[in-house]
């Protein structure tokens, strides 16, 4: 449990040290990512963790004694699960950087059915050519993921006519569970990635999975990049068949001279659906609420990991 007079919290950057807290309790204290913890401050009982290497930072975890709460500013934080010493639990940004992952994903779909980048290619070269494009009116789309991101991206098609379904681990109202994904692929214009990586996410859109969808269906990944089988969706793009929008890759970094950069039908972007004007802020407003609750005594409300 936090000290009753004071929780101690180490902060990777300056957001963290100005943005208010409800709580009286929290001494916020500035550390630079991979380097030494602040000597007088190892026993600080809160880390927040953002972008950074988390083998560097992570490594240094068993030198806090009273660390009891390692809180993200992303909500992915598969990279940090394996990192945590005992009894230390992890909360992550559930709830910042949906909205602005959904909106990517919108535009990348309306990128693709609108034609958009044929138009610019046309505008580049002075030439004013019209033609009919697909719309994203009506398109039935699945969703990989029933959490923020996904919540986020139905909400965002909703005005556009689409008929979004939604798949998770376990069937629930609204939420079709994953192992009857294959049902609903045959029909699906889109499958739209958002998931954590995990062993049960990992190449889940494979060969099997690509080849039940139908000719020019759309295949958009926003979550983790090992989600979708690299080698697989090139021979789909390479073929024809498929088109594709990713703003994450396996490999990510996307290396020089992988296939992927030269692939047709694809849309890509280096990892920046999150990447937007505030994120920062919102993310910090997201850590400071679970912050708040673990300094009263609490379990953060996006706890992911951690002693029941």
């Amino acid at each position: 449990m936090p000290n009753v007079d004071t929780v101690k919290v180490l902060v990777p950057d300056d957001l963290g040290l100005e943005l208010p807290t409800r709580s009286t309790t929290i001494d916020a204290v500035f550390y630079r990512p991979g380097e030494p913890w602040p000597a007088e401050h190892v026993d600080a009982a809160v880390v927040v963790v953002g972008f950074e290497n988390a083998e560097a930072t992570g490594a240094r975890f068993v030198e806090l004694p009273h660390l009891r709460l390692v809180q993200t500013l992303n909500a992915g934080y598969e990279q940090w699960q394996p990192l945590l010493p005992a009894g230390v639990m992890l909360s992550n940004g559930r709830g910042a950087h949906g909205g602005s992952s959904a909106e990517w994903a919108v535009a990348a779909l309306l990128t693709i059915y609108r034609d958009l980048s044929y138009f610019d290619s046309q505008r580049a070269q002075g030439l004013w050519r019209p033609r009919t494009t697909e719309t994203l009116i009506g398109k039935r789309i699945v969703v990989l993921g029933a959490g923020d991101l996904a919540v986020n991206l139905a909400a965002r098609l909703e005005p556009f006519e689409t008929v979004v379904t939604l798949v998770g681990q376990r069937e629930r109202p609204g939420v079709v569970a994953l192992a009857d994904v294959d049902q609903l692929l045959p029909a699906a214009d889109a499958v739209v990635a958002m998931l954590p990586e995990n062993e049960s996410t990992h190449h889940l859109v494979d060969a099997a999975f690509l080849g039940l969808l139908h000719d020019g269906a759309v295949v958009v990944n926003a979550g983790r990049g090992g989600a979708v089988d690299t080698d697989a969706l090139l021979a789909e793009l390479t073929s024809g068949r498929l088109r594709a929008a990713l703003d994450v890759t396996d490999p990510e970094p996307l290396p020089a001279g992988h296939p992927l950069w030269s692939a047709p039908g694809l849309l890509l972007t280096p990892h920046v659906a999150g990447s937007t004007e505030g994120a920062w802020q919102r993310a910090w407003r997201v850590a400071l609420g679970q912050l708040d609750v673990f300094a009263d005594g609490g379990r953060p409300p996006n706890l992911v990991a951690g002693p029941d």
